[in-house]
């Protein structure tokens, strides 16, 4: 019983996908600083797979790409793989559910993957005793971090498209809402 080609091949550029991410992420992309923030690659590329290829996928690329992140950095292990299974995962979900097309998709979910990574990880590094300096200086760094992330999402989620669209599945079906079969009456509507 063999693996499907067309899944080898996507397996193939997943890894490839995060493995260029990561690299680029910690050699180039960390050290330029705008703003007095720095880009986070891993959240977009993390939320971009889960929009593209659904929760589980999603979810597991976010895995692969903390830990391989947290070993390159040298970082304790598991903290932003936690964190990025969640923006995968649900990443993923919002696309099963909601299918969204929207122009602005890429920015919204870029920057509630940024905010959901940066207090992820802040309140993981405090519950593991390693402090947590909540500051004014602090807060204005994480939310320039959240812009900077906002901005930098269409090209990156231009570029994942790109590289994943020759081995995409088949997208979901568009769904469209049931109208009730009382008449257009609510169910939550009191006669």
């Amino acid at each position: 019983m063999g693996v499907d080609p067309d899944t080898r091949r996507l397996v193939t550029r997943l890894l490839l996908l995060g493995l260029v991410t990561v690299l680029v992420q910690v050699t180039a992309v960390s050290q330029i600083e705008i703003f007095r923030a720095t880009a986070d690659l891993l959240p977009l590329v993390c939320a971009a797979v889960g929009l593209l290829l659904g929760s589980l996928p999603g979810a597991a690329f976010g895995f692969g790409l903390g830990l391989a992140s947290d070993t390159a950095s040298y970082e304790t292990l598991g903290i932003t793989s936690l964190a990025l299974i969640a923006v995968g995962f649900v990443s993923g979900r919002v696309r099963e559910l909601r299918d969204p097309q929207a122009p602005a998709t890429p920015m919204v979910a870029g920057a509630a993957a940024t905010a959901a990574v940066i207090v992820a990880t802040g309140v993981m590094r405090f519950l593991l005793g390693m402090g947590l300096p909540v500051s004014g200086p602090l807060i204005r760094e994480m939310a320039s971090t959240i812009v900077l992330n906002a901005l930098v999402a269409l090209p990156v989620f231009g570029l994942v498209r790109r590289v994943l669209q020759p081995v995409l599945p088949e997208g979901p079906r568009r769904r469209r809402r049931r109208s009730y079969t009382t008449g257009g009456l609510s169910p939550l509507r009191r006669a």
